[in-house]
């Protein structure tokens, strides 16, 4: 049984974090972040999509791929180092050479990243400094995770951890998390940043295939805004220190441990989701009853990544024409006339169009069940029994404002 509870990346045994002011792009909160481990981690990771990567991303894909462990990661806010050319790859190199001299751990095992705006080189002096701040401060206190993960904040307006815990061979095992994304957010990953850390011991390559098959449920089935960024990086750390057997074949300790990560991954994107740049509400798409997992997914994200469907549900407006042109759009063949589609939140659930048209349905009722700050349309496709939910966001005018001057 999986269990919530209080934290986030420190939550784990052995993991230490900390957040500091280096005075990058902001003037006025902390832009640096630091996690540690106080033993080696295997580590795996999921990256952009986008065929224009980021120097942290190349850097830490090749730690992944080719290091033995991992035993600490240095994220900065405000500069992305993207498209930066080989002197942001140099770049991730000092940081990690810095972290390496100051924590004494191989270079090799020092994983980086960065967010915010592309093409700007990152100021090291400051980089540099704020590592030896992250070094001097980290702890494994609750608090401290906390400090981490408003550290890496951008446009987020709140920070965004989880931490559970469940048994394995007698242990107490806990997952813990941190993320942030608000904007450049589309599925495929997504400007998303996030970090998973347990103690629990498993082979590199199945927490690997654990991490490569959450995202496809979880960070891959929110949109923000439809664009894909540069950075998107998501790495579980596993320094093994909980005690169990280690995982190394399927069975019910490894479908324990997906359970797990699946819990903290899947709240993290719903909570990246309803902060998108700008939104009032959290938009949820759930299909049902689809032909094939696939298609339900397809689906589900072709709904919450319209414009229009999106600022249907900032109007609070019944519009569901609209969410029916989405899922017809989206390249899945079904019949119109055998849909039902819903809207739902905490206000009740409504039925409006069944049998190829609208049903006799309260617009004031719509208005309110739509009004609230998390809701669903539910779409009932009856010609299977595969379900995708996929999450988004309201379309704002502040959305325009934040990304107009984004720069500035």
């Amino acid at each position: 049984m999986i269990e919530q509870i209080k934290g986030g990346v420190t939550a784990a045994k052995g993991f230490e974090a900390s957040g500091t002011a280096a005075n990058i792009k902001y003037k006025d909160r902390m832009d640096m972040a630091m996690i540690y481990s106080e033993a080696p981690c295997n580590v795996a990771g999921t990256f952009t999509t986008n065929v224009v990567k980021a120097a942290p991303v190349l850097w830490d894909k090749d730690i992944v791929d080719n290091s033995p462990y991992a035993q600490a990661v240095v994220v900065n806010a405000g500069i992305a180092n993207a498209c930066t050319g080989k002197q942001g790859m140099d770049y991730c190199r000092e940081e990690a050479q810095t972290v390496s001299g100051l924590l004494n751990i191989p270079e090799n095992s020092v994983l980086v990243g960065s967010t915010g705006v592309i093409g700007m080189q990152l100021p090291m002096e400051r980089i540099n400094e704020g590592i030896k701040k992250l070094a001097a401060a980290k702890n494994g206190s609750i608090e401290a995770g906390t400090t981490a993960s408003k550290a890496i904040m951008t446009t987020d307006t709140v920070n965004k951890e989880i931490a559970v815990q469940f048994e394995l061979d007698g242990k107490t095992v806990t997952v813990g998390g941190m993320s942030k994304g608000s904007g450049m957010i589309h599925p495929n990953m997504c400007t998303m940043l996030a970090y998973i850390t347990t103690d629990v011991a498993i082979s590199k390559p199945l927490l690997q295939e654990a991490l490569s098959n959450s995202i496809v449920d979880s960070y891959n089935m929110i949109s923000v805004d439809g664009d894909t960024s540069t950075n998107d990086t998501c790495l579980v750390l596993a320094n093994g220190l909980a005690g169990n057997n280690e995982i190394t074949q399927k069975g019910e300790g490894y479908d324990k441990f997906c359970e797990a990560l699946n819990f903290v991954n899947t709240y993290l994107a719903r909570k990246m989701a309803g902060d998108g740049e700008g939104a009032t509400a959290l938009f949820e798409t759930t299909v049902m009853n689809a032909a094939t997992k696939q298609e339900a997914r397809i689906l589900a994200k072709s709904v919450i990544g319209s414009s229009l469907c999106k600022a249907a549900i900032y109007g609070h407006d019944a519009n569901f024409g609209r969410f029916l042109c989405a899922l017809g759009y989206s390249g899945v063949k079904f019949d119109p006339e055998q849909v039902e589609l819903y809207f739902e939140s905490s206000a009740g659930k409504l039925l409006i169009y069944k049998d190829g048209a609208a049903v006799d349905y309260s617009e004031e009722k719509a208005t309110e069940i739509l009004s609230q700050p998390e809701v669903t349309v539910l779409v009932d496709m009856k010609m299977g029994k595969e379900t995708a939910t996929a999450w988004g966001c309201d379309l704002t005018y502040d959305y325009v404002k934040i990304n107009a001057d984004y720069r500035s």
